[in-house]
């Protein structure tokens, strides 16, 4: 126990190859240390944002009215509020810890400046995306139908997704522990091992949505024009399933590496530079109503994943590692001397 406490986070890089290890064993000695993270972060997420989807698949029932009102309470309110209160929450926890501040000025000043900063960092994107979405649904023609079929193809999505927010959980630890080891080539092992996991289970769900279509639909709802709507929405639906198991693992990757204000940056681009507008357009000008406003969430995911991957394959690892080690020994604190003992000396 004393030998691990004294042993140096930081040493020497160790190439993964050089032990003779066969990539089976690799695969395997990655793969518990990846679920160890992953499993309780999937299974968590997962079933508590099931309690959604069981209760859409209960209201569906009563009536489609019902669930229209139900996806504007649950996708729009309650996500929307959810994200602020989030945000409020670290804000009030900044205040009480600054409140010392004797300048009047200086201490408003400097809330204004904490809350754009926690805005900019902690603000769930996609979910408030989502309700933009709805809410461009809302004005369109048919809206009941549409914003029915849409919050049943979202609330699939983003149940997915809570697959792939536990693997971006994994990937942000592994790739964080690898780099603070010193091993660039196996902090890029991790890399591809969990993007091709999390690409694994998104292709079989792209598979599966793609055959069963608008069959599911009946899980919520007993209105054959929803269903027919869901299913002409699959389409979408199985190509958004498949982007989410890559993009959100990559923003793993770039918050393991300390790279957040990025990828920040490159989210509210992403989508609302991008994805916004040209759902607008395609939905309003162009008149491809629901398709149309998804097919603009869709590509600027499409972008986000595009730029993700660009600068995760374009990174000098070696040089990551360094930055890791001056975090650490920035805080690093050398050992005290033994005490001697001047009785026995």
């Amino acid at each position: 126990m004393k030998g691990e406490i004294n042993e140096k986070l930081l040493t020497k890089e160790v190439d993964v190859n050089a032990k003779g290890e066969k990539l089976k064993d690799r695969l395997w000695i990655e793969n518990k240390k990846m679920w160890v993270v992953a499993g309780p972060a999937i299974f968590t997420r997962f079933s508590t944002f099931g309690i959604h989807i069981i209760g859409q698949a209960f209201v569906g029932h009563i009536g489609s009215t019902e669930l229209a009102a139900y996806a504007l309470v649950v996708t729009v309110f309650l996500r929307f509020t959810s994200g602020i209160l989030h945000n409020e929450d670290n804000l009030f926890v900044s205040v009480a810890y600054e409140k010392k501040s004797n300048n009047s000025t200086t201490y408003h000043f400097f809330i204004l400046f904490r809350w754009f900063h926690l805005l900019k960092k902690t603000v769930p994107l996609e979910l408030w995306y989502n309700t933009v979405l709805i809410l461009l649904t809302g004005n369109m023609g048919n809206a009941e139908v549409a914003i029915d079929a849409l919050s049943i193809c979202l609330n699939i999505n983003g149940w997915e997704m809570m697959i792939s927010l536990g693997f971006l959980a994994a990937a942000s630890v592994r790739v964080a522990n690898e780099l603070g080891r010193g091993s660039s080539k196996a902090a890029k092992f991790s890399i591809v091992n969990i993007v091709l996991t999390s690409f694994s289970i998104g292709f079989v769900l792209f598979v599966f949505f793609l055959l069963f279509r608008g069959r599911l639909a009946y899980i919520f709802t007993e209105n054959s024009d929803i269903a027919a709507a869901v299913g002409d929405l699959s389409n979408l639906l199985a190509w958004s399933i498949l982007l989410n198991s890559v993009q959100p693992v990559l923003s793993g990757v770039a918050v393991g590496a300390g790279w957040q204000s990025i990828v920040t940056y490159v989210n509210i681009a992403c989508y609302y530079l991008v994805g916004v507008p040209v759902g607008v357009v395609l939905g309003y000008v162009l008149d491809f109503q629901v398709k149309g406003v998804w097919i603009g969430m869709l590509f600027g995911t499409f972008v986000q994943t595009v730029v993700l991957v660009i600068i995760t394959c374009k990174t000098d690892w070696d040089k990551q590692v360094s930055i890791a080690h001056k975090r650490v020994n920035k805080w690093y604190v050398e050992p005290e001397p033994p005490i001697v003992n001047q009785e026995n000396a």
